[in-house]
């Protein structure tokens, strides 16, 4: 089950970077800030590495303004993979949860099985906004609800 606007951000351990793969304890990361977080269906493919990344680096500075404290993507990618895109993009001040065993898109209820494109199992793509661990925003879909652009003007209501 998908989880809703109102849940607790599930609080699970991924793994991210910092000169080497670390665990990262979500629910500490986010505990008590204001986090937008968005799911793409893997590194380096199209859409995510043209459309959707692109659109949160570009806009990083206005989201932030709005008093995002921390602003992550989420992939079943690894550590390695996360961290060389997030580089590859030109930010890393947005932090990268790397979902090797596809942890967290099961316990938000978007994981995604795209075996038929050769991806395996994988987090569909979604955007949330979170506020002291609680979901105020959350969709899955396409850039239309999960891009840089519409978490921006969602802040101001969400």
């Amino acid at each position: 089950m998908t989880i809703s606007v109102g849940d607790p951000f599930p609080s699970v351990t991924v793994k991210t970077w910092d000169d080497a793969p670390v665990d990262l304890a979500v629910g500490e990361l986010i505990a008590g800030k204001t986090a937008v977080i968005f799911g793409v269906p893997g590194a380096f493919t199209p859409t995510c590495s043209m459309r959707h990344l692109p659109g949160f680096v570009d806009l990083y500075d206005d989201i932030k303004a709005k008093g995002v404290d921390v602003i992550a993507v989420h992939s079943v990618n690894d550590p390695y993979v996360l961290n060389m895109w997030n580089k590859d993009q030109g930010h890393e001040g947005i932090a990268t949860l790397a979902d090797w065993d596809a942890t967290l898109a099961k316990a938000l209820g978007v994981e995604a099985d795209m075996s038929k494109t050769g991806l395996g199992l994988r987090a569909a793509r979604y955007a949330a906004i979170v506020r002291d661990g609680r979901v105020t925003y959350f969709e899955v879909g396409n850039l239309e609800v999960s891009g840089a652009e519409v978490i921006l003007e969602a802040l101001d209501q969400c």
